[in-house]
């Protein structure tokens, strides 16, 4: 088994590590590759502009983070097109399915950069140009898997010219049109393969040599070579996915085991179905199954003593029975009730969140769906979004309350922190004090919080301008709180100024804490907005250019949170992919 994920730069250890392994792959299966090139594989990724093309590395991981393949695809966004540098496994890992993964992902990367196509270069299959036999059917397997996708060498140009006269196995330049079936215009190719010469075979071609290729591309439109070794009807089964297109959406499976009939308790499973039941109506999402993860990622933000406490009070109860806090130990908290009904208040913030015999169960598989949707985000998804219930963001490291158990956003925000820095947007009407109080002291995650001021809202305590965090974390904890009366005009002055400070702390993602109880008519807030500032929102988070990871948190008017949730994410869809 092997996970696809993309790396953006070398900065965290395991960023470092997996780009070692590539560089090993590298040099292992290209041998005529200078150690240098080899060596400047993490510096593509740091300085794009001093390589004249935008980088972009994909890893197939394995168990123990062993990285199993790679691909290095390179993007020209003036020109529009790709060019595939490298893709190859490690040794003896060839014929498990993880070339084909990484092809398909970069296909689907391309489609997504909304480029002519890939080209990349592919060794003769023609024995007049490999004199080696064994080299020969190694080719000729190559290109039969390129075959596959569609991918042809193009025809009648002296591409396969070798550099030096007398040499051994020039490249074909390959082409793959992403199966968007576009005549390339000669002019077009002229300009491709002229870029390709020059930037990626600097000081090796000659102007004269790249000269004469150039000027080989005679035919308008360009010609690919007909298949030689798939049935060209076979092809079409490998089209491109627009999966990374779409918002990849999780949905809890297990959030209605958790059901409060108690009166006035308004965080109830409805809630969910109000939401997809209008989003279903949409295009936009690719449903995935949740996973199981192990309670460690819990433990990364969480009590140990808190986790164990929850779980068991929760199997100990019976099927219609709830415990409310209602002794809150705070004077002596080294010594918690032996009881645990009334250890309940030791560790709880609030008396309307209870226990009951289903809520660890759907509280842990929240979780699972954030981490869920943040793999999706690090296999190379734009958006996902987790829509879970019970919420999350009120949830301190050893504390539940606000409806809340699991902070599942910080969960999800300390799985992504080993890949990046994190910045979270808390958008609920209700400060994020669980985030807050998690990531307090830390550097790595940026925690904003746009809420109404703890003396009119919910939870009173915390959300104050002046908490701005500690030790490394100073600074890196900015809260708007505002008044109880706010139109969607005055909201976006302040969301303007929350992103500033994103855009300042240069994150490599995003989550956001998505509550819906800002709109006009939530039970739980005061303000005013509408369906059409819930798409502003959306299109100015989107306009940041991050990966971005919603978790629903808070809203309550089960009449309009579906269509305001609808329009956030019409709004963010379209400011991340703006040609629709």
């Amino acid at each position: 088994m092997f996970r696809i994920r993309r790396i953006f730069d070398d900065v965290l250890d395991r960023n470092r590590q997996a780009l070692d392994q590539v560089r090993t792959i590298l040099a292992s299966q290209f041998r005529g590759l200078s150690q240098a090139k080899v060596d400047r594989i993490p510096d593509i990724l740091r300085n794009p502009f001093k390589y004249d093309f935008r980088s972009i590395v994909y890893v197939a991981e394995g168990r123990a983070e062993t990285v199993q393949g790679f691909a290095l695809l390179s993007h020209e966004p003036r020109l529009g097109f790709c060019y595939l540098d490298f893709m190859s496994t490690r040794k003896r890992v060839t014929g498990r399915g993880v070339g084909g993964a990484l092809y398909g992902r970069v296909r689907e990367e391309a489609r997504l950069l909304r480029v002519m196509g890939i080209f990349f270069e592919c060794l003769p299959d023609d024995p007049a140009l490999c004199r080696d036999p064994e080299i020969l059917k190694q080719n000729k397997a190559r290109l039969r898997f390129y075959e596959t996708f569609g991918a042809q060498p193009i025809e009648n140009t002296a591409y396969e010219t070798p550099v030096q006269q007398g040499g051994d196995s020039p490249p074909y330049l390959m082409f793959d049109d992403l199966g968007q079936h576009t005549p390339m215009p000669r002019n077009s190719a002229r300009k491709v393969v002229k870029t390709i010469l020059e930037r990626k075979y600097r000081g090796i071609c000659s102007p004269e040599y790249v000269n004469t290729v150039v000027e080989s591309f005679r035919d308008n439109p360009v010609r690919l070579c007909e298949p030689r070794y798939i049935r060209a009807l076979a092809q079409k089964f490998n089209p491109v996915s627009d999966r990374l297109s779409r918002i990849a959406l999780v949905v809890s499976d297990r959030h209605s085991l958790h059901h409060v009939h108690s009166r006035g308790y308004v965080e109830s499973p409805v809630r969910i179905q109000s939401i997809l039941g209008v989003l279903e109506q949409t295009s936009l999402f690719d449903p995935v199954v949740p996973s199981e993860f192990p309670e460690k990622h819990i433990l990364a933000v969480h009590d140990r003593a808190y986790l164990n406490y929850f779980k068991r009070v929760c199997e100990k109860l019976g099927p219609d029975s709830s415990v409310y806090p209602y002794v809150f130990p705070i004077r002596n908290q080294s010594r918690p009730p032996t009881e645990l009904a009334v250890r309940a208040g030791y560790y709880c913030i609030d008396t309307f969140t209870p226990l009951n015999r289903r809520a660890f169960i759907a509280a842990k598989r929240a979780a699972d769906c954030a981490l869920t949707a943040a793999t999706k985000i690090l296999e190379g998804n734009r958006l996902a979004y987790a829509l879970v219930r019970p919420p999350g963001h009120h949830a301190e490291a050893r504390s539940f309350g606000g409806f809340c158990y699991f902070n599942n956003a910080a969960i999800a925000a300390q799985y992504l922190s080993e890949y990046g820095s994190i910045a979270m947007l808390d958008i609920d009407y209700h400060h994020g004090n669980g985030q807050q109080t998690i990531f307090y002291r830390r550097n790595d995650v940026l925690t904003v919080s746009i809420h109404g001021h703890p003396g009119i809202a919910y939870p009173y305590f915390s959300g104050f301008a002046d908490e701005r965090g500690e030790a490394h974390g100073f600074g890196y904890n900015v809260n708007f709180p505002l008044p109880e009366n706010l139109d969607g005009e005055g909201y976006m002055r302040v969301m303007e100024k929350a992103l500033s400070n994103i855009r300042r702390f240069s994150s490599r993602f995003l989550i956001v804490c998505l509550g819906l109880d800002t709109a006009k008519g939530d039970p739980t807030g005061t303000w005013s907005l509408l369906r059409k500032d819930f798409a502003e929102m959306g299109k100015r988070i989107g306009g940041l250019g991050l990966p971005i990871l919603v978790i629903q948190e808070g809203g309550y008017n089960n009449r309009s949170i579906g269509k305001n949730a609808r329009a956030f994410f019409e709004g963010l869809w379209n400011a991340v992919f703006p040609h629709g």
